[in-house]
């Protein structure tokens, strides 16, 4: 059984965010790499179903190949980073409830993976819940960021009050 103290004192310590956040830095460097080597746009942001259809009709066999490829390894690595990355700065500052959309956003956004591979590879069964989890993601992500830019404006706040 897991303990949820230890994880957060692992989430928490200020050696794991900076990782965290380097991870970060160099998984977005690495989507933008991709995108300019093998000139195409990643579907990740995509949440219409036939626009997706449409958008993979478009690529190459050669980017869609780079693009599942992409979705099953950076795109596997990129929540696991960031979430925890928000998480993890959420707890620093808050009570545990302002935690939950950077770990929601990590199974929303895995999910979505799978059906962008799916669909990348030709099985567009369930094309039609990026009309749902795509928009979830993004929603998720964009809470769990705030909250955790807030954190840091807290955190920041915290020590320069300290020292007065």
């Amino acid at each position: 059984m897991c303990d949820t103290r230890n994880v957060t004192k692992f989430l928490t310590k200020p050696l794991t965010l900076w990782i965290l956040f380097a991870l970060f830095i160099l998984e977005t460097i690495g989507f933008a790499a991709i995108m300019a080597v093998w000139d195409f746009e990643l579907i990740d942001e995509i949440s219409d179903p036939e626009t997706v259809r449409h958008h993979i009709a478009e690529m190459t066999a050669l980017q869609r190949t780079v693009h599942i490829w992409t979705t099953a390894t950076l795109d596997v690595a990129y929540p696991l980073t960031y979430g925890p990355l928000f998480a993890g700065l959420a707890l620093r500052a808050f009570k545990p409830v302002f935690a939950i959309p950077a770990i929601a956003v990590i199974l929303t956004d895995l999910a979505e993976g799978v059906v962008q591979v799916l669909a990348l590879a030709g099985s567009s069964d369930l094309i039609w819940l990026k009309a749902y989890l795509t928009p979830l993601k993004l929603v998720l992500f964009l809470t769990g960021i705030v909250i955790a830019l807030a954190a840091l404006v807290v955190g920041y706040l915290n020590r320069r009050r300290a020292k007065d």
